[in-house]
């Protein structure tokens, strides 16, 4: 792993940030194993009905996790998918300046009190742990869309479930355990089946990435500059400021140029995922309407620190690519049925951009003739 993060630091902050309770984890894990592999099983093979979107990949594999075991293959990602950047952190000499780099921290405390204080200069592992630590209490499944040619393939595509988070919403909402189950199920098998069943997605995807990785600027100003924006928007109230997180804040024009077609991608496979999870669950799933009700509004009820840390993230830019994405497939259907929407699966230029998923008929306009004709 790189020296640029401190990973042994953002695992212990991710561990305080998470609430684990060790014990009670693992026996939440080895009670859920065998349903979810069986339901992740079905779910599969009702997605590729569903989507025509069979898996190239071999059958998907369900791995349940407790919080740290979620936390511990997302850093593992991380340092795969920045492995490039680190590397050029660990060499800029600029990085290693004490002086320098310590003015990160005054404003990064402000985000991530009180644990930002209480490390000082090691910023890039507080930031790294605090924001793995909290998503772990929110996420409930995930597939692993990673998969690096030279790792261990044994450790790659996994379809994640988060135990805790699983029982804990079953518990307090009532939710009948092997519907809710299956739903999640469906909605991360949908990924895996966009990621796997079309060829080039998943390198073109990588592709976008690392083309933003490759132009990002490690000089800390930028990252002081960006940080004390953020806190400045907060105490001022202002809207807008953090659309689309930090991320957005420190990015060139050309970064966003390249996050534009990110976010447009992305807006098209959670729109897709989501769809694919109501339509292919229809008739198994009596309680579905209930699950996305209540998943909907837990999706968007944050408040106070919480509700800053989801903006400074790019959270609430997240929420939105669900109903813009959902909307997309929805009109394009509309206009043309499933004939025209899959004429995204042919390749990267038939992609929506996010002015395209915000106004369908641009992209129907695009490439409904071809279709048509």
């Amino acid at each position: 792993m790189s020296n640029a993060v401190d990973w042994d630091l953002a695992r212990k902050v991710a561990n305080k940030v998470s609430g684990r309770e060790p014990v009670t984890d693992k026996v939440l894990v080895e009670s859920l194993q065998p349903d979810l592999e069986a339901l992740t099983r079905q779910a599969e093979e009702l997605v590729a009905v569903e989507t025509g979107l069979p898996s190239l990949a071999g059958p998907a594999r369900a791995r349940v996790a407790d919080r740290m075991m979620w936390v511990d293959a997302n850093l593992a990602s991380f340092d795969r998918l920045m492995r490039p950047l680190l590397g050029r952190l660990d060499d800029d000499p600029v990085d290693r300046e004490p002086g320098r780099l310590s003015r990160l921290t005054e404003p990064l405390a402000r985000v991530t009190e009180p644990i930002g204080r209480a490390v000082g200069p090691r910023v890039a592992g507080v930031e790294m742990g605090a924001m793995l630590g909290w998503m772990s209490t929110r996420v409930i499944g995930q597939y692993d869309l990673l998969i690096i040619e030279d790792e261990r393939p044994e450790d790659q595509d996994w379809v994640y479930y988060v135990a805790p988070n699983v029982l804990g919403l079953e518990k307090r909402y009532g939710f009948a355990p092997r519907e809710f189950r299956l739903w999640i199920a469906l909605h991360e098998c949908t990924h895996r089946a966009q990621f796997t069943g079309v060829p080039w997605l998943r390198p073109y995807f990588l592709s976008l990435v690392n083309e933003l990785l490759d132009s990002v600027d490690p000089d800390p100003d930028r990252v002081v500059a960006a940080l004390k924006q953020a806190v400045e928007a907060r105490r001022s109230g202002s809207k807008g400021s953090l659309d689309g997180g930090l991320s957005v804040l420190l990015a060139s024009p050309e970064q966003k140029r390249v996050l534009d077609r990110i976010t447009g991608l992305m807006s098209l496979l959670e729109g897709h995922g989501d769809i694919t999870m109501d339509r292919a669950g229809r008739g198994l799933i009596p309680g579905q309407p209930r699950f996305a009700r209540v998943m909907s509004q837990r999706r968007s009820s944050a408040s106070g620190p919480s509700k800053f840390f989801q903006k400074l993230l790019g959270f609430e830019a997240k929420l939105a690519q669900y109903a813009e994405g959902e909307k997309f497939v929805s009109t394009v259907e509309a206009a043309g049925g499933r004939e025209l929407f899959d004429q995204v699966w042919k390749s990267a230029d038939m992609l929506p951009d996010i002015a395209e998923i915000r106004d369908p008929g641009l992209w129907i306009a695009r490439v409904d003739t071809p279709v048509r004709g």
